[in-house]
């Protein structure tokens, strides 16, 4: 088996998907780098040698290297520009997530690929999260019964690290945490609910980074340069970036096109760093206590337990690489995408559907609560996708 050629676009906080994706004379290989900024170029020879190829922009890497494949790992407002020159060259397409932060570019996105035939792959690594397979397993069992609801907290305790010293702050360029952060989540809550997001409404608040005057240009540095473990509470940052106007407290609630409902919340300036999935079914209920290898899920399907009583507990899986376990997982599942195509656990209609309802969850928290219904995939585009790009 030859090795797929790989094209990587973007080489920041990221970069380590390539990482996987690089396995030369075993299936892949990474044959050139595209990046506008000097350091990434640098990080990109330290991680595949100094003879790996590196250019400035997207058309140069089209133009004159050859790829089977590419990996847009760039900033989150770049995505769709990237994307819609490589899937209108006929490239497979690896896309990080969110696929995007307006609606219009990820249908953009979808319409083109189909158009072009080009396989089109978005990296919601956490489908491949031991955390998540599980649950979902248990949810699929029927163990619970039909889901009914669920909620999700998450509690980021490296918000002010990572979300408010770069662009991520910055409305212009992330439309909302409820994208960068939250797609993440609304798409795990749309994959063990089986449906999608119709309507949404949410508060939310800049209640703390907003206050902190301490500001910095850190367009020069990258996170390894600024984060700080020890820095507590969260009204000691400093270096923050000088626009914010994101909410760093988030709550939506959601209606499901099944009838499920759900809420997710989110907060930048907790102690504590995990998420919290809780599942109810007509015929019990799970929850997990930590979402990393060792931590666990309980199952309650019994009148007869209580709180930290469950009828039932299991151990989550553990798994080698970044995010448990998933990001090799996922970059596994692109390269096989790739080569054969079919189904894959990520879906590029969901990963729509997540930046959607983000969007007009940010919508709903600006304009007051006030729900918006979210515009569904058109039946046609949403059946090519979710046969396997055919």
């Amino acid at each position: 088996m030859e090795d797929l050629r790989i094209g990587v676009i973007g080489f920041g906080a990221r970069h380590y998907l390539a990482i996987h994706a690089h396995q030369p004379g075993e299936g892949s290989a990474i044959t050139v780098v595209a990046d506008p900024g000097e350091r990434g170029k640098a990080n990109a020879r330290e991680a595949f040698g100094e003879d790996i190829p590196t250019v400035d922009t997207v058309q140069e890497l089209l133009t004159h290297h050859e790829v089977d494949a590419v990996m847009i790992l760039t900033p989150d407002f770049a995505h769709a520009a990237v994307a819609l020159q490589t899937l209108e060259a006929g490239i497979p397409t690896f896309c990080e997530k969110p696929m995007a932060i307006g609606v219009e570019d990820t249908d953009a996105m979808l319409a083109l690929a189909k158009e072009k035939r080009a396989r089109l792959y978005i990296g919601h690594n956490m489908r491949h999260m031991p955390v998540v397979r599980q649950m979902k397993d248990i949810v699929d069992s029927g163990r619970i019964g039909r889901v009914r609801a669920i909620w999700c907290r998450h509690f980021v305790g490296a918000g002010g690290d990572f979300y408010f010293k770069d662009w991520h702050a910055e409305r212009a360029k992330s439309t909302s945490l409820l994208l960068q952060k939250g797609a993440h989540d609304i798409d795990v809550i749309h994959w063990l609910a089986g449906g999608y997001t119709r309507r949404v409404s949410g508060i939310g608040d800049l209640a703390v980074y907003g206050d902190v005057t301490d500001r910095r240009d850190n367009s020069d540095r990258q996170m390894r340069d600024w984060y700080d473990a020890d820095i507590w509470p969260p009204t000691a940052q400093k270096e923050l970036n000088p626009v914010i106007d994101v909410e760093d407290i988030s709550m939506i609630n959601m209606t499901l096109d099944n009838g499920v409902l759900a809420s997710y919340q989110q907060c930048h300036f907790t102690p504590d760093y995990f998420r919290n999935y809780t599942v109810i079914g007509d015929a019990g209920r799970i929850e997990n206590m930590g979402d990393g290898s060792g931590d666990q899920i309980h199952i309650w399907e019994s009148r007869r337990s209580g709180p930290g009583r469950p009828d039932a507990v299991e151990v989550i899986a553990r798994a080698d690489g970044g995010h448990g376990g998933a990001d090799p997982s996922l970059v596994a599942e692109f390269l096989a995408f790739v080569r054969h195509g079919g189904v894959t656990d990520v879906s590029a209609v969901a990963a729509r559907e997540a930046v959607a309802t983000g969007v007009y969850g940010a919508e709903s928290i600006r304009s007051g609560g006030m729900p918006y219904d979210v515009p569904a995939v058109p039946d046609a585009l949403r059946r090519y996708f979710d046969e396997g790009q055919p």
